[in-house]
């Protein structure tokens, strides 16, 4: 569950089981997200649009905000994205519907590894996982008729996820790999064709719950 910080302006939320520590938070603005101080988070030591535009960038959104006043809060870009970090996960910004839950933020495992599916959890850290975040082009280039749809992320018993709507995946640099409206991801950290699966999760006996 995450834990909530109110401050005067702004409500910020984290969920620690989520988080990457890509460490944006304290590397933009330390004065609001300090580790070393407790409570970690002071939702008044900045301006609410200086934290809610800090929170946008937060890879795996671990961290999300309200405003007190009730204003609009984070809204999902025109184009869902997945990009392909090196030896890391994938992070996906978008509409997203993840185990039937909506967000605009999350980094996904790749490493069959994580504690909590389907997120990352920073398990790759310790398994030692390696995996190019510069994959080969697929050569598919067919957009979703509606750029801004969902995309609905399942993860299937045991196997892949399947990321239905329209998405374009990158590389970590952000060269474009593939586009279309329906992929199925490698989460057993086995594939030959990361980031997409190629079956490998079923001669390695993959056991991950289905969502």
């Amino acid at each position: 569950m995450a834990k909530k910080y109110s401050g005067e302006q702004i409500e910020i939320s984290f969920d620690m089981k989520r988080c990457i520590h890509a460490r944006n938070c304290f590397l933009k603005l330390p004065q609001v997200f300090d580790p070393s101080r407790r409570p970690w988070v002071d939702p008044d030591a900045a301006s609410a649009e200086e934290i809610a535009a800090m929170v946008r960038t937060c890879p795996s959104g671990a961290l999300t905000f309200a405003y007190t006043d009730g204003h609009a809060e984070e809204a999902a870009p025109g184009i869902n994205r997945m990009a392909t970090l090196e030896n890391g996960p994938n992070a996906l910004h978008g509409n997203l519907v993840v185990d039937g839950q909506a967000m605009t933020r999350a980094t996904l495992c790749r490493c069959g590894k994580t504690k909590n599916p389907p997120f990352c959890d920073y398990s790759h850290v310790d398994a030692g996982f390696e995996a190019t975040g510069e994959p080969a082009e697929t050569g598919k280039d067919a957009p979703g008729e509606d750029a801004g749809e969902e995309l609905v992320i399942t993860g299937f018993e045991n196997g892949p996820i399947e990321a239905r709507g329209a998405l374009e995946i990158t590389s970590g640099t952000g060269h474009r790999v593939h586009r279309g409206t329906r992929a199925f991801l490698c989460r057993c950290g086995r594939s030959k064709n990361k980031p997409f699966c190629d079956g490998s999760h079923k001669e390695g006996g993959f056991e991950v719950p289905g969502s």
